[in-house]
């Protein structure tokens, strides 16, 4: 069975949870169009959370990767449109880093898109009634800096992996938060992967069509014996 890996984050900033994370433990194991949801909870730490996040990868492989984190006075679910390469921490991580004004990776590009279906999360989140909108900043706390990280060891590898990141209210925002946010990203997910199907589907196709090449040259006559 294919695997979608869903990470979410521990609380941070001395609250008590994070919605991220207990959205991870309720979709964890799930089964989404075909694709089990593999989930785990990253630590909320610039150096870790990477090197944490590089584990997992290589132990489940995944196809699909979708980074979860809580965003404060956001009252919808809203995936990221694009990680950048700066880090600029307002508090302390949960180790005591804080990173102010410095790249993510030295030398990196300026930002990558994600490769999740933005838009079509949206306006299927938008269809079901959960609230839902497009962002085009994921911040300059531990999320952007795991988001761009992600990207950047794909683009390295040249893979086609759907990946990217999904912002979701603090439990605190609304009275709604997790219910409907875990309900929001669900949907995501299957938005996902069928655009995972869908590409695999096309790429399949297009591999049957392409015609046969046999090698060019003369066949190698056998010495006699």
């Amino acid at each position: 069975m294919k695997t979608l890996l869903l990470t979410g984050f521990e609380p941070f900033g001395g609250a008590a949870a994070n919605a991220s994370a207990e959205i991870v433990r309720e979709l964890s194991g799930r089964i989404v169009a075909g694709w089990r949801i593999e989930g785990a909870v990253l630590p909320c730490a610039f150096r870790a959370a990477p090197r944490a996040l590089a584990r997992l990868l290589e132990r489940h492989r995944p196809g699909v990767i979708v980074c979860l984190g809580e965003a404060a006075g956001r009252g919808a679910v809203t995936p990221e449109l694009i990680a950048v390469n700066h880090d600029d921490a307002r508090i302390a991580d949960n180790a005591g880093h804080q990173p102010v004004d410095t790249p993510v990776v030295s030398g990196g590009p300026a930002a990558y898109w994600s490769s999740l279906p933005v838009r079509a999360i949206v306006a299927e989140l938008s269809a079901r009634g959960i609230p839902a909108t497009v962002s085009r900043s994921a911040g300059g706390f531990v999320c952007n800096h795991v988001f761009y990280a992600l990207m950047h060891r794909l683009a390295r590898r040249r893979s086609r992996v759907l990946a990217g990141f999904i912002h979701v209210p603090t439990a605190a925002e609304t009275s709604w938060a997790v219910a409907r946010s875990t309900a929001g990203v669900a949907a995501a997910l299957d938005v996902t992967v069928r655009k995972a199907e869908a590409r695999a589907r096309t790429a399949a196709a297009q591999t049957q069509s392409s015609p046969s090449r046999r090698p060019r040259g003369r066949a190698n006559k056998r010495s006699p014996g």
